[in-house]
């Protein structure tokens, strides 16, 4: 063996089976496996008992289908905040939950059914509905705990448990019972191809193209051929005109051309006579909209009269200042309807048909209203066109791009119709002004959070909570032969009994008379003939009752939760459904805080989407990178806004890791042969990098505790990042390798900086752990009992801590300074020597330091002497009296003597040791120990 393999064997190499590569897609489920074994989630509950609880209520995701990348998102920033506060020392009970009723899963299930030609009946479908979400439910299960969320998934609630339903249907009592529950025929958003309401959370706006028409309406009574000319957008809408509003305080005018007369807006004539291309016009008659009210004008191509009403929100923006009215189609036109005494009339089908009911023009009965593309056949509004240009109603019609709202399940667009349906009275009792101040008391991260849902609670309307829907919790009504309604809080109340034990199933199995049996009935309603609504309740009631069926149902629990974390979506979806249930059944918002979170966007920042032929789901992720990259993508993100990934962006996070991974590797082995126990030295005795380091990883503490405890994820990232490549490996663990390696493995100055490593490692590893929980488990392992799996579990350990004498103002600020100049001026000076050919590496250089005494730094210089050479990582330094009052002067050379063939430093002479040869003097007295 020669003289270099002989020494190289006396090195103190790092040694550590911690694998350099994550292999994350076959170790991280290995890891899954055995945090299971030893039901790591009770043992973490266990270990905070007594302490105080922490409380994030679950938002229940649909089961209708695998979970997608966005879901992905919110399960990990859950589970990363309850791991931060577990270690914190709060006890952290998380139950997940899963909403199975409504439209989503029904829709996919009618079209499976539609595809086979198979029909069943209402209990099939409900059945076939509850096997697709029970296989969804496993299969996301599977899919959250492949992502490492911790949870208790033996007490997960799903939304149509008998148990959770009767709770559904408990909080739907108070309803009745405050008297907030109403039926009306009232306009409400109307899915044609899935023939149900939808709530406003069911509803997206997207671009749309629209029939934009001006259409004339003879005024009665006039001498002269004179005509209200009114703007829509909707053609289909004018069989159901009962009116015209006007704007009282605005002024009309008279358009003259051909011998008839129109009235439009003043300020919108101009743009009224060029879309109608009027080239040969006069202006008449200018009056206020006021005198216009009393005016009757005749329906172009119905044998029915339009008065003209007054109306606020009648305004000059577009269109002509008269607007057509159609009470069955439009809230505001609904209103002026119910002041004016109008009917609701509204001649559709569920099918979205016009209804041959002897008003509507009969080549128009049974055509649909649905918008469809030019080239797809007849549909309402070309037949509605066609009918206005042959009688010469029609002055105008062109293309209208506007945004629309669209149903989110058919993506089509929806139409308003009247109808009716069950409603809550969101304004009695004050119940809208109560949520409002209840929600200021709310703590909401992103603080704009606030404005957004005080927003919606604002502009809310009356609640619309009946579907006409097989799979959800139907509404307790029953009917009598007047089709009066028995809605009754305590026969509610004794149907949920009865379902929490057979479930909701048994509202459509069993007889009228089999469900009130042991129900005596008031004496109004005894010897009726009753027959049982076939509405459901909408679905954000089911999920909106979580917290009264979850967290008021377990004692592991609380209530009010301390945070809700979902999409941004949610201020007007469940954040906004829990806070009306929970201010009628309880009085108080039933979360102390909310926390929301963007969208998942494409590398561009669009919307993704299955059309782009990529699937997207978690597992999709997880099969190419393992969970910890895509944990580790979710929190380098700022969560607040939308949230980009791309396979570009996944490979940033991947080196990211890898430098993550390298420095717990590193540090790992250099503490293959340490023994805190009995190794380690105080803290007077170690170095000047090993306190600085020490300050530093305090400092790194201080901030990203702050930064968890804010929830900013990405600062924590940003944080870790900059300390492993910046603090740690360029500047620390390269200057203390050749001690690490060269010295004798118990020298004061190594164990110092193991010492150090030490420390750092247990601070830094605890930090990681909510972030990317299964390689800071596997890195604990392998500290603790040198091998991946063990008992030793990181996730129980508390959160670290460090001693006040880890932070030396005076030391850190030394070190800082010497830092400064090595990187401001010794790096320049050697960077050059190497493109000059002198030296090869740094370890062949001198510096020679030349400064005035009476500089500061000359005597920071002198006080660290020893450790310079360490330090900038030469082999030696040479300090030199400059002149006084000039400034640091930096010259490099190559050093002089011999260089070790142990250590590479360049001495004067090289000292003979056998078996091994000349070394340095300080390689030859680690030798002599060894």
């Amino acid at each position: 063996m020669n003289q270099a393999n002989k020494l190289k064997d006396t090195l103190n190499l790092p040694s550590t089976d911690f694998p350099m590569r994550a292999n994350a897609v076959e170790r991280e489920p290995e890891r899954l496996i055995h945090w299971n074994e030893l039901e790591v989630y009770q043992r973490i509950q266990e270990s905070k008992e007594g302490g105080d609880r922490f409380v994030l209520h679950d938002g229940p995701p649909f089961t209708n289908g695998d979970v997608h990348v966005g879901t992905a998102l919110n399960k990990i920033l859950k589970d990363t905040i309850l791991r931060f506060k577990s270690a914190c020392g709060f006890k952290t009970p998380y139950v997940p939950g899963w909403d199975c009723h409504g439209l989503p899963i029904e829709h996919k299930v009618s079209k499976s059914l539609h595809e086979t030609d198979r029909t069943l009946d209402e209990i099939s479908v409900r059945q076939a509905c509850a096997e697709f979400s029970n296989s969804f439910i496993e299969k996301q299960k599977e899919q959250f705990k492949r992502l490492g969320v911790l949870a208790d998934w033996q007490k997960e609630y799903r939304t149509m448990d008998a148990a959770y339903e009767a709770e559904i249907l408990r909080t739907f009592a108070e309803f009745v019972r405050k008297g907030l529950v109403y039926r009306s025929k009232k306009p409400v958003y109307w899915s044609i191809p899935c023939k149900t309401a939808l709530a406003e959370a069911e509803i997206e706006y997207k671009d749309h193209v629209s029939s934009s028409v001006f259409v004339r309406f003879r005024i009665l009574n006039e001498r002269s051929e004179s005509y209200l000319v009114i703007w829509t957008t909707t053609p289909w809408t004018l069989p159901a005109n009962l009116a015209i509003a006007v704007n009282s305080a605005e002024s009309y005018s008279e358009v003259i051309h051909g011998g008839a007369s129109y009235w439009v807006g003043t300020s919108l004539l101009a743009n009224f006579v060029e879309s109608c291309k009027f080239e040969d016009f006069s202006k008449g008659r200018e009056i206020l909209g006021k005198d216009m009210i009393g005016w009757v004008a005749m329906h172009p191509f119905i044998d029915r009269e339009s008065p003209v009403f007054e109306a606020d929100f009648v305004t000059m923006d577009s269109g002509t200042g008269c607007v057509h009215i159609a009470p069955g189609h439009g809230l505001d036109d609904y209103l002026l309807g119910k002041n004016n005494d109008l009917r609701i009339y509204c001649p559709l089908d569920d099918n979205g048909c016009y209804l041959n009911d002897g008003e509507v023009p009969t080549e128009l009965a049974g055509v649909s209203v649905l918008e469809r593309g030019k080239s797809e056949g007849q549909s309402a509004n070309t037949e509605v066109l066609k009918i206005l240009r042959e009688n010469g109603s029609l002055l105008a019609c062109s293309d209208y791009n506007h945004q629309y709202p669209h149903c989110w399940r058919s993506k089509t667009p929806v139409i308003f119709r009247a109808m009716d349906q069950w409603f809550v009275s969101l304004d009695k009792d004050q119940l809208r002004n109560k949520c409002l101040e209840e929600v200021s008391k709310v703590s909401f991260t992103p603080n704009w959070g606030e404005n957004r849902i005080k927003g919606f609670l604002e502009s809310r309307p009356d609640w619309c909570i009946s579907r006409q829907r097989s799979w959800g919790v139907p509404i307790p009504v029953f009917f009598d032969e007047e089709n009066e309604a028995l809605l009754d809080p305590d026969l509610i109340d004794f149907l949920a009994k009865k379902i929490e034990v057979d479930g909701t199933n048994s509202w459509f199995l069993l007889s009228e008379s089999e469900l009130l049996e042991g129900y005596e009935l008031d004496d109004s309603w005894r010897g009726k003939k009753l027959r049982k609504g076939l509405d459901t309740l909408d679905v954000w009631i089911d999920s909106g009752c979580s917290h009264e069926a979850v967290l008021k149902r377990d004692n592991d629990l609380s209530w009010p939760a301390d945070l809700y974390l979902e999409g941004s979506d949610q201020h007007r979806g469940w954040f906004q459904s829990s806070l009306w249930t929970a201010m009628v059944s309880s009085e108080n918002a039933p979360y102390k805080g909310i926390l929301t979170h963007g969208f998942v966007v494409d590398g561009e920042g669009k919307k993704i989407s299955k059309s782009d032929g990529k699937p997207h789901t978690a597992d999709s992720y997880v099969r190419k990178y393992g969970a910890d990259i895509l944990r580790l993508w979710v929190c380098s993100e700022d969560f607040r806004r939308d949230i980009p990934i791309s396979d570009e962006i996944l490979q940033q996070i991947v080196r990211a890791y890898r430098t993550i991974r390298n420095t717990v590797r590193f540090q790992l082995g250099n503490l293959h042969d340490f023994s805190f126990e009995n190794d380690c030295l105080a803290m007077e005795d170690l170095n000047l990098m090993d306190r600085w380091v020490l300050a530093k990883t305090a400092d790194l503490y201080d901030s990203v505790t702050k930064c968890y405890e804010n929830y900013e994820f990405h600062s924590v990232v940003q944080l870790i990042n900059r300390f492993c490549s910046g603090v740690l490996s360029s500047t620390y663990h390269d200057i203390v390798k050749d001690r690490l390696y060269t010295l004798h493995p118990c020298d004061p100055k190594r164990r110092a900086s193991q010492t150090a490593i030490h420390m750092v490692f247990e601070v830094f590893v605890r930090l990681l752990e909510p972030l990317i929980p299964f390689t800071a488990d596997e890195a604990w392992s392998f500290h603790k009992e040198g091998k991946a799996l063990s008992d030793s579990l990181l996730c129980i350990e508390k959160w670290p801590s460090y001693a006040t004498s880890w932070k030396d103002d005076n030391l850190v600020d030394h070190a800082d300074r010497i830092l400064a100049l090595k990187e401001s001026k010794i790096n320049d000076v050697l960077e050059d020597l190497r493109e000059k050919k002198i030296i090869g590496q740094s370890l062949d250089a001198e510096i020679s330091i030349s400064l005035s005494k009476d500089d500061p730094m000359f005597e920071v210089l002198k006080g660290n002497f020893s450790e310079l050479p360490d330090i900038f990582i030469v082999s030696s330094v040479v300090l030199q009296n400059g002149e006084d009052g000039s400034s640091i002067e930096v010259v490099a050379s190559h050093a002089p003597g011999v260089r070790c063939p142990r250590s590479w430093r360049w001495v004067k002479e090289l000292v003979n040791v056998e078996p091994w040869g000349g070394v340095s003097p300080r390689c030859a007295d680690a030798l002599r120990k060894i």
